[in-house]
């Protein structure tokens, strides 16, 4: 093949400029005009190249690229959000950006914290207002119904979110979304879970959680 032979005039005439063995000659030859594989940084930060773009005018190789000539890698997760949201991306895309990066650079798993604890996000919508979805989750009498843990409700803003701190420790956001005058959706984040097992577990609950909300709502 004329590949091969244009190899072998290569490995010949360094066989003779440099004295080496025909195979040394070869694995230097390749090991020189090998192209470096770019790590599939989308499946890395958990989206794709296409939405990511969309969202901020960058891909993900970009965003590499801009973040590690300021070596991002060695700051803390608010200050790389800080300077994702000063290039003009939106603040939740900033996080999105952020979070994406330090997947990327190994700094944080999926579903981890630079702090190294984990946290895991649900979310489901429902045909009723959003007056009547918040109630159902403030409402201590109607919450017990469908949530049946302890837990202690640190701060409230009505009807848009709340902040809750669960019977074993672990933290909870929620936020409330309206979806149009008769649909709207709740979406909750599991926060200091203890390891990436956890992930799946507090998912499944949250699942069981909201079948029953649904239940209580219809």
């Amino acid at each position: 093949m004329p590949i091969q032979k244009d190899l072998k005039k290569l490995v010949r005439a360094r066989m003779q400029k440099t004295g080496e063995a025909y195979t040394a000659a070869r694995l230097q030859l390749l090991n020189k005009h090998q192209q470096p594989v770019q790590p599939d940084y989308a499946s890395l930060a958990s989206m794709s190249d296409a939405t990511i773009s969309k969202r901020t005018g960058r891909t993900w190789a970009e965003w590499v690229r801009v973040l590690d000539a300021r070596n991002a890698s060695e700051k803390p997760h608010r200050v790389i959000a800080e300077y994702v949201s000063s290039l003009g991306t939106p603040d939740w895309w900033s996080q999105t950006v952020t979070v994406g990066y330090e997947r990327i650079r190994g700094l944080r798993d999926r579903g981890q914290r630079r702090g190294g604890s984990y946290e895991a996000s649900k979310s489901r919508t429902f045909a009723v207002p959003v007056e009547t979805l918040f109630e159902a989750m403030h409402n201590a009498r109607i919450r017990k119904r469908w949530l049946p843990v302890k837990l202690d409700v640190r701060s409230v803003t009505a009807p848009k979110r709340m902040r809750i701190t669960w019977d074993d420790a672990t933290q909870v956001q929620v936020g409330f979304y309206p979806k149009g005058a008769a649909k709207s959706s709740i979406a909750v984040q599991h926060e200091k879970l203890p390891d990436r097992a956890s992930i799946d577990v507090i998912k499944a609950k949250w699942t069981e959680y909201f079948d029953r909300l649904e239940k209580v709502l219809s």
